[in-house]
């Protein structure tokens, strides 16, 4: 545990040494609160669940781009050799640096609550139970395409590419349930359940079930062994 805690402070610290989480923070903030605003203004109508239908959206490129060099930038300056030569598991490097990326992403995503206190000081009639599953769904979103990101980070030293491997599978967990025309009937109960959206939409709407919850825990889960291995594969090239 002392392990991942160091790791984990080291590379938040990183984070805010540099200009990236900042502009991060700020362009996550204007987008969501563009997109969020014109329905509001436009429309004279909005409420939580475009927000949550924006989000979304939003991190399927803002994740990508925020872990694509928690371990290729390790790469490609070479201190990746001396991370794994430390007496530190390789388990421990990657859940310290998935947290530190997620706790970016839940940085991110507390911006966002300006526009619930906005929808109660506007006498907007609000389900204050599904603004919170819709908000833990959102984090476990989050926590989901963390875990992509580093994987994609720990294919390669380039981070470009493995900022493009994240997008593209991150994108495929978000179509499959808009993809099930094309999909044979037998299989459209499992590619459904494998998309992220499936599952988010359920708890936007306020139901907590388990099945959401183990699905977003297994993915997570599944990311960070197969990073894992990636680089106790390293040992053995």
């Amino acid at each position: 545990m002392h392990n991942i805690l160091t790791i984990y402070k080291k590379e938040l610290r990183s984070f805010f040494t540099t200009p990236m989480a900042y502009i991060f923070l700020v362009v996550f903030a204007l987008v969501n609160g563009y997109f969020f605003t014109n329905t509001f203004f436009l429309y004279n109508q909005s409420d939580m669940r475009s927000l949550f239908g924006i989000v979304p959206l939003v991190y399927l490129f803002f994740i990508p781009a925020v872990s694509m060099g928690l371990i290729s930038r390790e790469k490609s300056l070479g201190t990746i050799e001396i991370i794994t030569t430390l007496p530190i598991r390789e388990r421990d490097i990657i859940i310290g640096k998935f947290l530190a990326g997620l706790s970016l992403i839940l940085v991110a995503l507390l911006t966002t609550v300006v526009h619930y206190i906005t929808l109660i000081n506007v006498g907007t009639t609000i389900d204050h139970g599904a603004v919170f599953t819709g908000y833990l769904g959102l984090a476990l979103l989050g926590g989901v395409y963390t875990s992509v990101g580093i994987f994609s980070s720990s294919l390669t030293e380039n981070q470009v590419i493995a900022f493009i491997v994240g997008i593209a599978i991150v994108i495929t967990f978000f179509l499959m349930d808009k993809l099930l025309v094309f999909v044979p009937p037998g299989l459209a109960g499992i590619i459904q359940y494998l998309s992220t959206e499936f599952h988010l939409s359920n708890m936007s709407r306020g139901v907590i079930d388990t099945r959401n919850i183990v699905y977003f825990g297994s993915v997570i889960g599944f990311f960070l062994f197969m990073t894992t291995r990636v680089l106790e594969s390293r040992k053995w090239s």
